[in-house]
């Protein structure tokens, strides 16, 4: 069985995954899914990585996943550790030497957004949060979520160029959330591909695909250790 790390994304912290967690264990896998420090406007992704892996400790086995901006810190956690398997779940792909500040423009991402608002009147990239991220989350949920909201990653980390020189040497998988409101599904398949190489997954979810389809995803995130023996 595999040890599941589990990577929140920008303002949020572990307990956007409390409901994956439980169906991993009921699986059979340890599941460690940390809040990364806050509060710091210093810190960078660096920092992130070693605040993850001081929690690791020496659990063996790992499959590193990332959500959102996870993205920016999972592959360094995964690199340093010797992950079996690196997970995204709509995250933003860095390249070397890209800050996530320079990410949007870099990518596409506001274009793709944009031209996504033309042709659903105006539901992805919505102000509300209601609307853009949690559209599928039972509202009592997704206010709870959002209560645990904060500043997070910090302003440095926002500006540094991504440290690593390439993209770690392991099997890397995409899931693509279909009722993506945030980033579109199409933009993100195609980021897929061009950046990794990889044919995204899909799971029929919103952005926040933890908390709507916990199940689902824990199946699919199950299924991909189970791929790598």
């Amino acid at each position: 069985m595999s040890t599941f790390v589990l990577i929140h994304g920008a303002g949020d912290v572990g307990w956007c995954w409390h409901l994956v967690v439980p169906e991993l264990i009921g699986r059979g896998h340890t599941v460690i899914a940390p809040d990364l420090p806050g509060d710091d406007e210093t810190l960078t992704f660096e920092d992130y990585a070693d605040a993850v892996i001081a929690e690791v400790g020496e659990q063996s086995d790992v499959i590193v996943v990332g959500h959102s901006m996870g993205a920016y810190t999972a592959p360094i956690v995964a690199e340093r550790l010797g992950a079996r398997a690196l997970v995204l779940i709509a995250g933003m792909i860095p390249s070397p030497g890209e800050s996530p500040d320079l990410w949007w423009t870099n990518t596409g991402c506001g274009a793709a957004v944009v031209e996504a608002a033309e042709r659903d009147g105006g539901l992805t990239g919505s102000a509300d949060p209601f609307v853009s991220f949690y559209h599928d989350v039972p509202r009592e949920l997704a206010a709870q979520a959002l209560s645990f909201e904060r500043a997070h990653p910090s302003s440095a980390a926002m500006a540094a160029p991504w440290p690593m020189p390439a993209w770690p040497q392991m099997p890397t998988r995409f899931i693509v959330c279909t009722q993506d409101r945030f980033f579109p599904p199409e933009f993100l398949r195609a980021l897929a591909l061009e950046r990794l190489d990889v044919i995204a997954d899909d799971i029929a979810a919103s952005h926040c695909a933890p908390l709507s389809r916990p199940v689902e995803l824990a199946a699919l995130l199950a299924g991909y250790a189970a791929e790598q023996g």
